[in-house]
């Protein structure tokens, strides 16, 4: 039998089965993915369904939402950004992330029916603006360095990336989809009645200024008739005038494990870039694969 260093082949081995799970989880989570996007179909923002949908349409900026670009200070409705240095140590040389983030703010997409206001938080967003450069400075809209600390950092190199959304740009969404508003919720007139009764209920004097006809300081059984009736018709005013504010629509990252995308691209270009993925982590994971099954032979060999 071929002596093998027992440290050098269970590394190897970790690694090579590490790249089969880990291909074939990414092939099976693209290919998912993939198959979402094109089974599910786009729905217009007045009429779609609650729950899970895909929306299209235009980006247009929120009433007092000014948002720029942290690196180039350009205006935009969300950005997302990453700041590398340039290390060398001998002959090791890579680029270290020591700075990124993302903005938080809501989108807004309309789509002709209506609009829909998104929460990008835990979104795999793809925006169609992306600039990437490189810089002497720490921050590329920072101040210029001088004196001896300008010279002692002038060699030192940072890469910067910005992404960025912006006003007028075609959207592509698919999320968990949600209308606020008395006019899409069903009326409950008992719950209703009894919540308005409880309120009343709270300001028990005003109560018995209101109700108590004979005076005697409390509500007899005909009293409190008359009580429920007006409640009644309390708690069905104001579902009236809740039902005819406008609808409320709002898009987020789905509970389950659904895909929760936002892209300038349609999903025939997603679905498509997702296939090429999943088909890149199964050569991974077939590559693996092969590999584990040649390191047992020249184990056993």
């Amino acid at each position: 039998m071929l002596q093998v260093d027992p440290f050098g082949f269970f590394f190897t081995l970790t690694f090579t089965m590490g790249a089969c799970l880990g291909g074939a989880w990414w092939c099976l989570r693209r290919w998912s993915q993939a198959r979402h996007l094109l089974d599910t179909p786009t729905s217009k923002i007045r009429s779609a369904a609650q729950g899970y949908v895909e929306l299209y349409g235009v980006l247009e900026a929120l009433p007092d939402m000014q948002l720029r670009g942290p690196l180039t200070g350009k205006p935009c409705l969300w950005w997302r950004f990453r700041i590398e240095e340039y290390r060398s140590s001998g002959k090791k040389r890579s680029w270290r992330v020591i700075e990124s983030g993302a903005s938080d703010a809501w989108l807004r997409l309309v789509d002709g029916t209506g609009e829909c206001l998104i929460d990008p938080r835990g979104a795999e967003i793809r925006a169609a603006v992306h600039e990437v450069w490189e810089g002497n400075l720490r921050h590329p809209l920072g101040p210029a360095k001088t004196g001896l600390f300008g010279f002692l950092t002038s060699g030192q190199r940072y890469r910067y990336s910005e992404e960025r959304l912006h006003v007028g740009q075609p959207l592509y969404a698919i999320g968990d989809f949600r209308t606020r508003g008395a006019a899409q919720q069903g009326f409950d007139s008992h719950n209703a009645q009894g919540e308005v009764i409880r309120e009343w209920k709270g300001d028990y004097a005003g109560l018995l200024r209101r109700f108590d006809v004979d005076g005697n300081g409390e509500l007899d059984e005909q009293e409190w008739n008359r009580v429920r009736l007006a409640a009644q018709l309390e708690s069905e005013d104001r579902h009236r005038q809740k039902a005819s504010e406008p609808a409320r629509h709002h898009m987020a990252k789905p509970s389950e494990r659904q895909p929760f995308i936002l892209s300038n691209s349609g999903e025939d270009e997603l679905a498509r870039n997702f296939y090429w993925q999943a088909a890149g982590g199964a050569v991974l994971c077939l590559a693996g694969a092969l590999a584990t099954a040649w390191l047992f032979g020249v184990q056993n060999w």
